[in-house]
């Protein structure tokens, strides 16, 4: 008798279930196959995003590698051709390393004073990623050394030459030969006792600060 109860209760319990469902779909039966299909909808959405992100990203890679090709083989004006193609057109970061790229070039071809206004354009722009916005300043400030004023120069490294900042070492040299180069001898001493003075600065670039700095404490002019 037991067992019959058992059996009935379970045929009971189960038919409850069915009918909740039928009433549940016959309610919510619309919104349910919306969910589903937006469901769907956004994997299929999530797989072509992302093959289209790396279709362009590989396409956009490819032809920066051409564009350096055509840089080692001499053949620059092409190759600036090609630069200026991707920083227009190209995915992601590939734009920007373009114009890094092309920039270089510029220096190459003679028109410095055109690579260095590339490289604080590309400073200034506030929706690149901090690191690469640091490493063009950092070019310019090398480029102004020897085109430019010590307050140029300044302008573009001494924000770099802070402790913490991975380019320290290289912005204070910056700073260094600037300073040198105007017969600013005491404020060169600073940033290359700076220099020498970092645990962390590279030995070739702490070993040259250190040739500086005796040959400012031979000229008698460190004070």
């Amino acid at each position: 008798m037991a067992n019959q109860d058992e059996s009935f209760i379970r045929e009971v319990n189960e038919e409850l279930r069915s009918e909740q469902v039928k009433a549940v779909w016959t309610r919510f039966g619309s919104v349910i196959i919306g969910i589903a299909i937006l469901i769907v909808a956004g994997t299929i959405g999530k797989v072509g995003y992302e093959y289209w992100h790396e279709t362009s990203a590989s396409q956009s890679g490819d032809e920066f590698l051409a564009a350096l090709t055509l840089s080692r083989e001499n053949k620059t004006d092409e190759a600036l051709t090609a630069l200026a193609t991707l920083e227009k057109d190209g995915y992601g970061a590939y734009p920007v390393l373009a114009k890094m790229r092309a920039a270089t070039l510029q220096v190459q071809k003679g028109d410095t004073p055109g690579a260095i206004t590339a490289f604080s354009d590309i400073a200034k722009d506030a929706s690149l990623p901090q690191a690469m916005r640091d490493a063009a300043r950092m070019r310019a400030a090398y480029l102004l050394v020897d085109t430019g004023t010590y307050e140029q120069v300044s302008a573009e490294a001494e924000q770099l030459a802070v402790p913490g900042n991975g380019l320290r070492h290289s912005a204070r040299e910056a700073l260094g030969l600037a300073a040198y180069k105007a017969g600013d001898m005491p404020k060169a001493k600073t940033w290359f006792q700076q220099i020498t003075d970092d645990a962390e600065t590279p030995r070739n670039l702490a070993n040259r600060a250190q040739m500086l700095l005796d040959l400012i404490a031979a000229s008698g002019k460190a004070s």
